[in-house]
C-alpha cells in the first residue's frame, strides 16, 4: 500500500459550506484565514472541505456565484500556509445522506444522476486548476448496502468526468455502509493510479457517540471510559440501537478488550483490499464526541493514530469547529495541544 503523501494529516471543516446555515454572516465567520493558520500551526497537512450543493447552486441548477466564493477563498488560505485541501460534495441534489426520505431515489433516478453530473463537471471545470493541492471527493457516505452496483457504475461515470480535466488528480472513492472500510473491496478496480480508497471510522460506537441526541435509544447522561473491557462495551452497545454497528461486532470477535487491536483488526480487511491495487488509503471521518471524558478520548485518539501510522493510512479529524466534535471548542482546550500529536 502506498503512503498518501500531503494527505497524512488533516481536519474536516464541516459546518462550513456543509450542514450549516446558509445566511452570509455565518458563512462570512464561521471558517476564516485564522482558522486555516491554526490548522497549519497544529502540524497537519490538509484540510477536507465539505460542501453542500445548495452552497453554490439553486434549487434549478443555476449557479450562486459567492457560494463558489468561499472555496475560492479556502483554497488561497490552504495555499497560503502550505495545505492541502479534499473537495468533498457532502450533499447532491436528491442525495442527503442524514435524510432518511433521500438516501434511495438518487441510485434508481437518471435525473437526478445527470444533475450530480452536471455539478460535478462545473466543480472539475472550476478547479481543475487546483489539482496540485486538491483532492476530489465524488460523494459523502453512500448509506444503503443495496446500492453496490448502481453507486458503482454512478462513482465510474463521475470519476471519468473529473478525469477528462483532471487526469492526474487524486480521486478518493468510498463504498457503502457510511463508507464501510469493509466495502472497499467492493469498490470498481478502476485502472487508475490515483485513486485513494476512503472509509469512516467511529468505533466503538458506544464510545464516540455517547450521550449523542441523535443516536436512537441513547440515555443523554451516558457516559463510558476507554480503553475497556471488549464484553462491557458489547453489552452496553447491545442495550442501545443505535449502537449496534456491524463493524465493532463483526471484526472484534476474539479480543478481550477494547483498545489499538480493535481497530487493526477492524482495518485488515479494507487494507488487504487496497494492498491488492497497490492503492492509497484514507479515513476521511473520525473522532469523538463533546461529551466524551477527555482522558478516554486522548486514549481513543492515540490508538487509531498508531495504526494509521503503522500502515500509512491518510485521514482527517472530524471536525474543526462545533458539530458535536469541533476540536477547537473549549471542551478540548485542556488536551488540544496533545491531542493534536496523535491526529
Amino acid at each position: 500500500m502506498r503512503t498518501l503523501d500531503g494527505f497524512k494529516k488533516g481536519v474536516n471543516l464541516g459546518g462550513w459550506l456543509s450542514q450549516g446555515p446558509l445566511d452570509k454572516e455565518h458563512l462570512d465567520t464561521f471558517i476564516t484565514e485564522k482558522d486555516i493558520a491554526r490548522i497549519a500551526s497544529w502540524g497537519l497537512d490538509h484540510v477536507r472541505l465539505p460542501i453542500d450543493y445548495d452552497n453554490f447552486e439553486n434549487e434549478d441548477g443555476s449557479d450562486k456565484e459567492y457560494g463558489y466564493a468561499y472555496i475560492d477563498s479556502c483554497i488561497e488560505w490552504c495555499r497560503k500556509y502550505k495545505l492541502n485541501m479534499v473537495l468533498d460534495l457532502h450533499k447532491t441534489y436528491g442525495y442527503i445522506f442524514d435524510d432518511e426520505a433521500h438516501l434511495l431515489e438518487f441510485f434508481h433516478e437518471k435525473p437526478l444522476q445527470e444533475r450530480f453530473y452536471g455539478i460535478w463537471r462545473k466543480l472539475i471545470d472550476r478547479y481543475a486548476k487546483d489539482a496540485d493541492i486538491m483532492m476530489f471527493e465524488p460523494l459523502n457516505e453512500v448509506v444503503s448496502p443495496t446500492v453496490v452496483n448502481e453507486w458503482n457504475e454512478i462513482s465510474s461515470k463521475c470519476i471519468e468526468i473529473i478525469r477528462a480535466k483532471a487526469p492526474t488528480a487524486k480521486i478518493l472513492l468510498g463504498g457503502v455502509g457510511y463508507n464501510a472500510v469493509t466495502s472497499i473491496k467492493l469498490l470498481p478496480h478502476h485502472n487508475d493510479e490515483n485513486i485513494v480508497y476512503n472509509f469512516h471510522c467511529y468505533e466503538p460506537m458506544v464510545f464516540t457517540h455517547q450521550s449523542a441526541y441523535w443516536v436512537t435509544g441513547m440515555p443523554s447522561d451516558f457516559h463510558i471510559e476507554y480503553p475497556g473491557d471488549f464484553n462491557d462495551y458489547m453489552e452496553k452497545s447491545r442495550q442501545i440501537e443505535g449502537c449496534m454497528h456491524g463493524a465493532i461486532t463483526e471484526s472484534s470477535l476474539g479480543l478481550n478488550s477494547i483498545g489499538p487491536d480493535l481497530f487493526e483488526k477492524m482495518f485488515l480487511d479494507g487494507i488487504k483490499a487496497v494492498e491488492e491495487r497497490d492503492g492509497f488509503m484514507y479515513c476521511g471521518e473520525y473522532g469523538v464526541i463533546d461529551q466524551a471524558p477527555l482522558d478516554g478520548t486522548l486514549n481513543w485518539y492515540k490508538d487509531i493514530h498508531s495504526v494509521f501510522e503503522k500502515y500509512g493510512i491518510g485521514r482527517a479529524a472530524w471536525n474543526y469547529k462545533e458539530k458535536d466534535y469541533g476540536l477547537e471548542g473549549e471542551h478540548y482546550a485542556p488536551i488540544i495541544d496533545e491531542l493534536v500529536k496523535y491526529m
